[in-house]
């Protein structure tokens, strides 16, 4: 497990605030600690500092997972935002999911037309339990 790399935080950072603006620092800064994201298997993990200290008693190849999944990083670096980041998202967040129409043109569309594109579902993590551990 290790920090994230200049760019690789560029990406994750890029790809919260389109969720939730501003609001990464409350992330980051809780009242309730001091929390931070690491990287172990090209995935992010969320953690806070006092679980981080007491996973470095663990070797790499040992360590499955520690703290909540926010996503992985891609084969071309991208960044893809997992389910269970969703719970972490929803109080700061603006809505999950991009709009592909604006206000305006949702009221007047095809009960069959695409509103929002997908970001997660909890499909999904049901589907890829076994890969996202």
């Amino acid at each position: 497990m290790r920090p994230l790399t200049e760019e690789e935080t560029k990406t994750f950072f890029e790809k919260l605030s389109k969720y939730i603006g501003e609001n990464i620092k409350l992330l980051v800064d809780r009242p309730d600690g001091t929390y931070c994201f690491r990287l172990h298997n090209n995935r992010v993990y969320y953690m806070s500092q006092n679980i981080l200290k007491l996973s470095t008693n663990i070797s790499r190849d040992k360590l499955v997972s520690v703290g909540t999944c926010f996503g992985k990083f891609t084969k071309t670096n991208k960044f893809r935002l997992h389910i269970t980041a969703l719970d972490f998202l929803a109080p700061y967040a603006k809505g999950f999911g991009v709009a592909a129409k604006t206000t305006q043109e949702c009221r007047r569309v095809d009960p069959m037309s695409i509103v929002v594109f997908h970001q997660a579902d909890v499909g999904e993590f049901i589907r890829n339990e076994d890969a996202l551990t």
